[in-house]
Protein backbone atom coordinates (compact mmCIF):
# COMPACT_ATOMS: atom_id res chain seq x y z
CA UNK A 1 0.00 0.00 0.00
CA UNK A 2 1.29 3.53 -0.97
CA UNK A 3 1.80 5.89 1.77
CA UNK A 4 0.28 8.94 1.55
CA UNK A 5 2.61 12.58 3.05
CA UNK A 6 0.36 14.96 4.74
CA UNK A 7 0.73 17.73 6.34
CA UNK A 8 -0.50 18.14 10.18
CA UNK A 9 -3.24 20.62 8.89
CA UNK A 10 -4.80 18.10 6.54
CA UNK A 11 -4.45 15.60 8.78
CA UNK A 12 -6.59 18.00 11.14
CA UNK A 13 -9.11 18.91 8.56
CA UNK A 14 -9.54 15.09 7.54
CA UNK A 15 -10.21 14.41 11.01
CA UNK A 16 -12.62 17.12 11.22
CA UNK A 17 -14.42 15.63 8.77
CA UNK A 18 -15.46 12.59 10.70
CA UNK A 19 -18.06 11.79 11.97
CA UNK A 20 -18.31 11.92 16.13
CA UNK A 21 -18.15 7.95 16.57
CA UNK A 22 -15.30 8.14 14.57
CA UNK A 23 -13.37 10.93 15.95
CA UNK A 24 -13.96 9.22 19.33
CA UNK A 25 -12.50 6.40 17.73
CA UNK A 26 -9.49 8.01 16.18
CA UNK A 27 -8.57 9.92 19.48
CA UNK A 28 -9.19 6.66 22.04
CA UNK A 29 -6.32 4.63 19.79
CA UNK A 30 -3.88 8.10 19.73
CA UNK A 31 -4.41 7.53 23.50
CA UNK A 32 -3.64 3.64 23.58
CA UNK A 33 -0.89 4.79 21.57
CA UNK A 34 0.33 7.70 23.41
CA UNK A 35 0.14 5.37 26.69
CA UNK A 36 2.61 2.46 25.37
CA UNK A 37 5.03 4.76 24.57
CA UNK A 38 4.87 6.40 27.97
CA UNK A 39 5.46 2.85 29.40
CA UNK A 40 7.76 1.97 27.32
CA UNK A 41 9.76 5.71 28.06
CA UNK A 42 8.62 4.52 31.83
CA UNK A 43 9.99 0.98 31.76
CA UNK A 44 13.21 2.48 30.06
CA UNK A 45 14.06 5.20 33.03
CA UNK A 46 13.64 2.72 35.16
CA UNK A 47 16.12 0.69 33.94
CA UNK A 48 18.49 3.04 33.20
CA UNK A 49 17.84 4.10 36.83
CA UNK A 50 18.38 0.55 38.43
CA UNK A 51 21.37 0.45 36.11
CA UNK A 52 23.07 3.88 37.90
CA UNK A 53 22.12 3.06 40.74
CA UNK A 54 24.15 -0.42 40.54
CA UNK A 55 27.10 0.96 39.17
CA UNK A 56 27.45 3.28 42.37
CA UNK A 57 26.85 0.44 44.69
CA UNK A 58 23.10 1.10 45.74
CA UNK A 59 19.78 -1.05 44.78
CA UNK A 60 16.76 0.85 43.35
CA UNK A 61 14.14 -1.15 44.36
CA UNK A 62 15.07 -1.51 47.80
CA UNK A 63 15.82 2.76 48.37
CA UNK A 64 13.09 4.84 50.01
CA UNK A 65 11.92 7.67 48.06
CA UNK A 66 14.52 10.22 49.81
CA UNK A 67 16.76 7.83 49.11
CA UNK A 68 15.94 8.12 45.31
CA UNK A 69 15.08 11.67 45.59
CA UNK A 70 18.43 12.21 46.48
CA UNK A 71 20.43 9.96 43.78
CA UNK A 72 18.12 11.61 41.04
CA UNK A 73 19.49 15.18 43.19
CA UNK A 74 22.80 13.65 42.63
CA UNK A 75 22.63 12.59 39.13
CA UNK A 76 20.96 15.96 37.88
CA UNK A 77 23.91 17.72 39.59
CA UNK A 78 26.92 15.40 38.76
CA UNK A 79 29.59 17.24 36.72
CA UNK A 80 28.39 20.43 37.57
CA UNK A 81 31.35 22.62 39.29
CA UNK A 82 29.92 25.14 42.09
CA UNK A 83 30.59 28.43 41.18
CA UNK A 84 32.18 30.37 44.37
Amino acid sequence: MPVLELTDEQVIDLIKQLSQERKRTALLKLAEEAYAQREARLEYAQAQLRRLCAERGKDWDTMTEDEREAFMDDLVHEGRRCAG
